[in-house]
């Protein structure tokens, strides 16, 4: 059976933004530009081992040797609406990827993911695909965002979040332990609504400023 990856991202400046994150105060526009950087960060971890071929490249002096990303190609599929947060950040760490949506909202009063839109990138076989989501809480829609992407021809899917809670990661690894999860921080566990503790509050309405 694949090895179950959970790589938590402990760098200081993650940990620095994290804690402005989590911060009531924090207004909407800085609640944006921080989770942006975040995601782009993660995206630098997530990424280490896509595979590298030499190429040569005239520079203003000489030519010299240099290297190009080769193999797969990346795909990254934010989960509306929150994902569209860390997608920014992501992209500024890799332009050339090209990006699906998945719509997906919770249920209240069940916890269970709801589906109402989806449009991935073309040729999900020949991609890495990195889900966004900034919030792993009950692991549900991201359950379901992994089973949608094998679907339709994803092989190789990993979940970038911002705040994991142990909860999610287990029920995530448990459906697709071949995923392998990259976080900022994983937190101490869920309340009985399902939020995570100590957690930001809700991700979407902190990104968009609205209740």
């Amino acid at each position: 059976m694949a090895s179950r990856v959970l790589v938590e991202v402990a760098h200081p400046l993650v940990r620095h933004k994290v804690t402005l994150l989590r911060d009531a105060a924090t207004t909407t526009r800085d609640f944006r530009q921080l989770s942006s950087e975040i995601a782009g960060m993660l995206a630098y971890e997530a990424t280490r081992d896509l595979e590298l071929e030499t190429v040569e490249v005239e520079t203003p002096l000489e030519r010299t040797a240099g290297w190009h990303v080769s193999g797969k190609k990346v795909g990254v599929v934010p989960i509306l609406r929150a994902g569209v947060g860390m997608l920014e950040g992501v992209l500024a760490m890799i332009p050339v990827a090209r990006v699906g949506f998945l719509g997906m909202y919770r249920n209240e009063e069940t916890l269970q993911p709801v589906v109402y839109y989806s449009k991935l990138p073309g040729e999900l076989a020949e991609r890495e695909i990195l889900l966004l989501d900034p919030m792993l809480a009950t692991g549900g829609s991201a359950v379901d965002a992994v089973r949608i992407c094998k679907e339709s021809g994803a092989r190789s899917v990993r979940l970038l979040s911002i705040i994991v809670a142990p909860e999610g990661v287990a029920a995530l690894h448990d459906a697709h332990p071949e995923v392998d999860i990259y976080c900022a921080c994983v937190d101490r566990q869920l309340n009985d609504i399902g939020y995570i503790l100590p957690g930001l509050g809700d991700a979407g309405d902190r990104l968009f400023g609205t209740r």
